[in-house]
Formats: structure tokens, C-alpha cells, sequence
């Protein structure tokens, strides 16, 4: 209790302006009754004292100072292996928006079709990228470290290159962190460019896991040099992901039994590198020779999935050399820990209402996001203290064991015993509002949905880097 008492405090005291809107805002999306679908009914919350009007009052002039939260919530404990090392995962989660054309800074989110590939969809939105640290084992539980919204200026891979490393070094300065540890891992899909990811942190004490498509194809070590003259050779021979003919005896080779997936068998090789070129984020590297960024290549194959799906064989490239066996069973099961993340997700869309309120500006949209990182941070900290309130129809479970909703289905009896630094509501009046019969004669502004980086000026440069 006085771990999530201090939480509460310091997190108030990020609160710069309506602080005590807000903060009994955060309380009601923790005690509300059933899954958050409005927000007009949160101020409904015995814990929400204020009436509607402040409510909407404080998501429109409201500030919570987000440099000083993410401080906070890195110096919060956090989970760790046995071994004592730090697994993060990171991200992208979106909120659709494509029926607000009067909301700023939007971007085409791309959306999966369920169960087939063709259903693909582009839908205007936010992307948020999510940084959070994992636990061991099953669980549905992660310990959100930082949230970062995508603008149509952003380049994905430099945005997630310094919010990976500004996550870091506050882990680091709150003794997370110190000489002799292990290294932290950092794992994400396929999304992201691993490569690049891992050479512009190689000042930090981390070690990349990325999931690689099955079309890519990676380069072995061109050998002894050559005897006779002319530029010594970079890149050796071809490993393509989907051609087995080109694959060579992998270094290492192990097998696991799992309860989850049947039997884990994983081949890699040591000291593989992708071969890189001046596209993307590499567009505007300085030196004339891009680098080689030798790494693991593992791959990973499973009897079976849940709800009898056919595996499919994945593929991973860690940043790392020299690995054991040992090495490599811990990152590929980090892997697959990252999934839970998409849990986390889950539950603040579908319990705690992050994408339900329909907001015009993307600045409201981040003070919303940063209240429900806090609400679930209370939940993750309160875990050990509140009591399995489940259904008759529930599955009895240990206080350790229990899930983000069975923990928020607790939360208002430990509401009382908690600290409340929120003042109590002074009497106050509703305002005239419009006069009756009016209309609202300022239009929205309505904004464009996509990049706004010039494609020319991009063009441009790939042209220079060509001669």
C-alpha cells in the first residue's frame, strides 16, 4: 500500500493544471462499474466528486507533464528475470479515428484482417508507441514505461530509436541498472529494422531481439581475404529465409518442451548480418561504407498453437554474438513474452475505455492516454492487495495470479485506504451557455490525414547517395 500511496502522490503532482479533475478522473475509470464506454458517465463514480462540465473542462484545458511521469514510472519496481535482467517490449497500438475530419495530426493506421491477409485495411488514426517491461511466465501483466504518439512528421525507426533510449537511460539514473548486470533486452516485430535499432544504441548496455519476414535474406562472413589485389570482399555467402538449399550447418541447435506450444526446436547461426543500403533510416547516414552489424540468426519451430492453428517456422535476429545455448532458448522465450503487450492493449481499449472517447484534439488524446497509463500502473500496484471479487462462474485464482480486470473489480474497496491528494469541490454554478436557437458560426478547421515529409526532397537525396 505504500508503494502505490506514493504512486499516487507523485502522480498528482505531475498534474500541472485542473489537477484534481484529473486525478478523480483516473479514479473513476479504476472504480466505474463494468468496462468504460462513455466518459459522461465516469463523472456518474461516487469517486468523481465533480460534475460533468469539469470533467470536460480538465480534458480540454487540463496538462499532465509527461517528462516528469515517465521519471516516475521508471523508478517504480519493476519486474525482473531470475537472473536479474530487464526485458522490454515496444509497440505500436493504434486509435482509429476516420470519421473526424476536424482532428489534427492523423495518420493511415494500418489494420490486420482477421483471418485473412486480402481484408487489409488503411484507417486514418493516432499510432501510440508502447514501451513496457515484461514479466516471466504467463501472465497478462506488463509495466508500461513510456507512450509516444506518431505525428505525420515522425519517422517511425528515429522516433522509436530515441524513446528506446531515452527509456534506458532513466532505467539506468533510477538504479535499475548498473555495472556487471545483464544486459537489457529489447524485443519487437517484425515491423521495425532491428539493424539500425542496435547500431545507433550500441552505446547502451542492450541487446536487440527482432522478428524477421520469411522473404528476407541475410549475409555469412566473406571468409579469408584474398590474395590477389582489389577491395577485400564485405559480405560472404547468401542465406535466404524462405530457401532452405542456401541454408549451411547452424551453429548452435536446441529443443524444449513446452505445455503451451509441444515441442520448441531453434538452429542458429552465429555472426550473420543483413546487407544494407541507403534507404529509410540509413537515407541520411554520414559515412559513404554503411556498417556491418554482425549478429545471431535463430530460427524457431513449434508442433503446435493455440486453437490448433498450423505453425509457421519464425524467424529472429538478435543483436548479439557468441551466443550459448542458454542464449538463445532466453531470447526467443523473451519473444514470445512480448504478446503479452498485446494484452496490455486489450485491456485498456476494451476495460478501461483508452480509444472509446471521441476526442477532436490529438493533445486531449495524449492527456487521456497518460491517465490511463497511470490508472494502470495503480492496478499493477495494487495487485497483491486486492481480493478475487470473481463470478460464480469464474475459475478460482491465487492473489499473485490475478488478471488486470479481477484487480480493477477490487480496486474501489482499497480506494478508502488509499491516498487521496485531491481537494474536495467548491460550489459552483453551471455558466449560461449558448442561448437557445443559436448556431455555432466557427467551423472547424478540417486537416489533411497522412505524411507531411516532401517525397521530393526524399527522392533527392537516394539520387545523391546513388553517385
Amino acid at each position: 500500500m505504500d508503494v502505490l500511496s506514493r504512486f499516487r502522490v507523485e502522480f498528482y503532482e505531475c498534474l500541472y493544471a485542473r489537477a484534481d479533475a484529473l486525478f478523480e478522473l483516473a479514479d473513476a475509470v479504476l472504480c466505474a462499474e463494468g468496462p468504460v464506454r462513455t466518459l459522461v458517465e465516469l463523472s456518474l463514480a461516487a469517486e468523481h466528486r465533480r460534475g460533468h462540465g469539469a470533467m470536460y473542462a480538465a480534458l480540454d484545458r487540463g496538462w499532465c507533464e509527461p517528462a516528469r511521469l515517465r521519471r516516475t514510472l521508471a523508478g517504480l519496481p519493476l519486474p525482473k528475470a531470475a537472473d536479474g535482467r530487464i526485458a522490454l517490449a515496444v509497440d505500436v497500438s493504434h486509435w482509429l479515428r476516420p470519421d473526424a475530419p476536424t482532428s489534427d495530426e492523423r495518420l493511415f493506421c494500418h489494420v490486420y484482417g482477421r483471418g485473412d491477409r486480402s481484408r487489409d485495411q488503411l484507417v486514418p488514426g493516432w499510432p501510440y508507441s508502447f514501451v513496457a517491461a515484461l514479466e516471466t511466465g504467463r501472465t497478462s501483466w506488463t509495466a508500461l514505461l513510456d507512450a509516444v504518439r506518431l505525428g505525420p512528421a515522425d519517422d517511425v525507426t528515429l522516433a522509436t530509436t530515441a524513446q528506446l533510449r531515452d527509456v534506458v537511460v532513466r532505467l539506468i539514473d533510477a538504479g535499475h541498472w548498473s555495472e556487471g548486470d545483464p544486459e537489457i533486452l529489447i524485443v519487437m516485430d517484425s515491423g521495425y529494422d532491428t539493424a539500425y535499432l542496435a547500431h545507433s544504441l550500441t552505446d547502451l548496455p542492450v541487446v536487440l531481439v527482432g522478428r524477421l519476414r520469411s522473404d528476407r535474406v541475410m549475409r555469412r562472413n566473406p571468409g579469408p581475404a584474398r590474395t590477389c589485389p582489389g577491395r577485400p570482399r564485405k559480405h560472404g555467402g547468401v542465406l535466404g529465409l524462405s530457401r532452405p538449399d542456401t541454408w549451411h550447418t547452424p551453429d548452435i541447435t536446441t529443443t524444449t518442451a513446452t505445455t503451451r506450444y509441444g515441442t520448441a526446436e531453434t538452429v542458429a547461426w552465429d555472426r550473420m548480418h543483413p546487407r544494407l543500403s541507403h534507404r529509410g533510416p540509413w537515407l541520411e547516414h554520414a559515412q559513404d561504407e554503411l556498417p556491418v552489424l554482425h549478429g545471431t540468426l535463430i530460427r524457431l519451430n513449434v508442433d503446435r498453437l493455440p486453437g490448433d492453428r498450423s505453425p509457421k517456422p519464425v524467424w529472429l535476429w538478435c543483436s548479439a554474438t557468441g551466443a550459448t545455448p542458454a542464449d538463445v532458448n532466453r531470447w526467443w522465450q523473451s519473444f514470445l513474452r512480448r504478446f503479452d503487450l498485446e494484452h496490455t492493449f486489450r485491456f485498456m481499449k476494451q476495460t478501461l475505455g483508452w480509444t472509446c472517447p471521441r476526442f477532436r484534439h490529438a493533445d486531449t488524446a495524449d492527456l487521456w492516454t497518460w491517465l490511463i497509463i497511470a490508472a494502470h500502473t495503480q492496478l499493477r500496484l495494487a495487485r497483491s492487495l486486492a481480493e478475487d471479487l470473481r463470478r460464480p462462474w469464474e475459475k478460482p485464482a491465487e492473489p499473485r495470479r490475478l488478471t488486470p480486470a479481477r484487480v480493477r473489480r477490487g480496486f474501489r474497496n482499497l480506494h478508502p485506504t488509499a491516498v487521496r491528494p485531491a481537494a474536495a469541490p467548491k460550489p459552483s454554478r453551471p455558466g449560461p451557455g449558448r442561448p437557445p436557437g443559436s448556431k455555432n458560426k466557427q467551423r472547424a478547421t478540417r486537416h489533411d490525414v497522412g505524411k507531411t515529409v516532401k517525397r521530393a526532397k526524399t527522392i533527392q537525396k537516394h539520387q545523391a547517395h546513388q553517385r
